[in-house]
């Protein structure tokens, strides 16, 4: 992938799943949503893994540790090692280990996840800001996390201990909608103290680190759902992408994406991991893919012909980009939009 401003999606004559050595997929959103699998997802992942490719499952949510997360994917029907789950907590764990001496004491806001990352690095999880921590991390620990943590955080950091987080995702999907993420969370202490934490997870570089190095991918490709977090990280690490609309973005965002929340491909879900992306190409001042050609107008996006969905969605996508270059799309696509059903 080129670091240059993109203004469409690419095409693909070879399957991704043989173009690309690793897929590194996002989970919430993309694998499963609130713990059940989502459509096409266990098959899609089994001929990927059959063809050769090597599947490793890389998640903002630091609550569960790889061997739950692994156990979880392999009661879905996707038989998955520990080794193959890379977490934020894994790379917020390593951050705080290069800036603390050995053994420790780090004030855990979060869950089990947190404190399993923490111990392979060598460092004592606490719980209180009163057993003299040498650093804070926050992580996402689920819906019943008690208030009094964010007040353990608070009086550790007034104190001058550092603040790590492991990620700082607003939301987070849930089986009965989009739910409040580590993100909010992460407000809450930094509106109470007005402190500014060190972040691991995706986008950062230090969530690409730990996953290069722990899964050794040469050429990967990255399988995400969310614009700011999967595919910017995609970006920060100077790697392609793969958006599936299975997860939390709609067509409105990806048309609005600027540069670095742009996709190298868009596909429904992840059988688009399965097969070759269509061409986009310039049809005089248009954009075509398959049956579609999409324009910029003055005010409006604008769609003609007929055929797939996808494809109508990826000519929007390359006029939109194209009109906005390094900024924002501003013109209404909404009308468009409504025509594919998307």
């Amino acid at each position: 992938m080129s670091q240059g401003v993109r203004t469409k999606p690419e095409g693909s004559g070879q399957a991704l799943s043989e173009a690309y050595d690793t897929a590194l997929l996002d989970l919430d959103g993309v694998v499963y949503a609130g713990g059940n699998a989502i459509a096409y997802a266990v098959e899609s992942l089994a001929t990927a893994r059959a063809g050769g490719m090597h599947l490793a499952y890389v998640t903002n949510n630091a609550l569960r540790t790889p061997d739950a997360v692994a156990d979880h994917l392999t009661e879905l029907g996707i038989p998955t090692g520990a080794s193959d789950v890379i977490t934020s907590a894994q790379a917020v764990a390593r951050l705080i280990a290069e800036q603390v001496p050995a053994g420790a004491r780090v004030l855990v806001i979060g869950g089990e996840g947190l404190r399993v990352a923490l111990r392979e690095r060598g460092l004592e999880p606490v719980e209180s800001a009163d057993d003299d921590p040498l650093a804070v991390v926050q992580g996402y620990g689920g819906p019943e996390l008690p208030w009094g943590r964010f007040a353990e955080a608070c009086y550790a950091i007034a104190r001058g201990v550092p603040w790590f987080a492991s990620n700082t995702d607003l939301t987070i999907p849930s089986a009965r909608g989009i739910a409040p993420g580590n993100g909010a969370a992460v407000e809450v202490v930094r509106i109470a103290t007005g402190a500014e934490p060190q972040v691991a997870g995706k986008p950062l570089p230090p969530m690409h680190r730990e996953t290069v190095l722990r899964t050794g991918a040469k050429r990967p490709l990255v399988v995400g759902d969310r614009l700011d977090t999967d595919i910017e990280g995609a970006f920060n690490g100077d790697v392609d992408s793969l958006l599936v609309l299975t997860g939390v973005t709609d067509g409105r965002q990806l048309l609005a994406a600027p540069p670095q929340h742009r996709p190298t491909y868009v596909d429904a879900d992840l059988r688009g991991m399965l097969t070759g992306q269509p061409e986009i190409t310039e049809q005089g001042d248009g954009f075509r893919c398959g049956g579609w050609t999409a324009r910029a107008g003055a005010e409006l996006l604008e769609l003609d012909g007929d055929g797939e969905a996808l494809d109508g969605l990826r000519a929007l996508c390359a006029a939109a980009w194209t009109a906005a270059g390094e900024g924002v799309c501003e013109l209404d696509g909404g009308k468009a939009l409504a025509r594919l059903g998307l």
